[in-house]
């Protein structure tokens, strides 16, 4: 018998998932199944669109906040559009935005990795040989000396600011550079950004960016 519960397919434009909420007994049950489906592809979603055809009033304001939660944190989704099978309504999530923020009062140690689908603040240092990935902004009030990768998804107009930037490997969207090795660091804050499809590093100026 087929599972015609859950049906996703992938085209140029990103995935389209259609879920018949009256065919699972609650909530619950379907975000398991939906859990399970998107697994086998997890790597494949990252940074995607998912369109989902499904009946809305099956699903509560606190449930689709669940679901969005699961879409964005756990597989990278970029963006989610929910349309209503019946009313033929659509709701558009995004899984970037400016309030979408990780506060993290540590310092990122060699061989840990931190991976966000918003912006991350990190309030302590990132160390040579760890790794940090953002879907939105990454600003470090320390030393940022690590891997780090803001605009997963291809998100050009992230920036990445620390007070010490010194990274091994900066990229942003598809556009990655490694730091240069000219020994001379500057003691003030800096700002790396994407500008003529190159990154440019800057000093920041806060009244530039506000």
């Amino acid at each position: 018998m087929i599972d015609d519960k859950i049906i996703i397919k992938g085209n140029k434009d990103g995935l389209f998932a259609v879920i018949s909420m009256n065919k699972f007994k609650d909530f619950d049950e379907m975000l398991e199944a939906l859990i399970e489906k998107l697994s086998r592809g997890r790597k494949f979603y990252k940074g995607s669109t998912l369109k989902i055809a499904t009946e809305l009033k099956y699903i509560s304001e606190r449930e689709l906040s669940r679901l969005k939660d699961v879409l964005f944190e756990e597989f990278m989704i970029k963006d989610c559009i929910l349309e209503d099978r019946e009313e033929k309504v659509s709701r558009v999530f995004s899984g970037i935005y400016e309030g979408r923020t990780k506060f993290l009062r540590k310092t990122i140690r060699s061989g840990q990795s931190i991976n966000y689908t918003g912006n991350i603040v990190i309030i302590g240092d990132v160390n040579p040989g760890s790794e940090v990935f953002a879907g939105g902004n990454i600003v470090v009030l320390g030393s940022l000396k690590g891997h780090v990768h803001a605009g997963c998804g291809g998100n050009d107009k992230a920036i990445i600011a620390a007070f010490r930037l010194q990274p091994e490997i900066l990229q942003i969207a598809d556009i990655m550079t490694r730091s240069p090795d000219d020994g001379e660091k500057p003691l003030y804050p800096e700002v790396a950004k994407i500008k003529d499809n190159s990154i440019i590093v800057e000093p920041y100026l806060f009244n530039k960016f506000i």
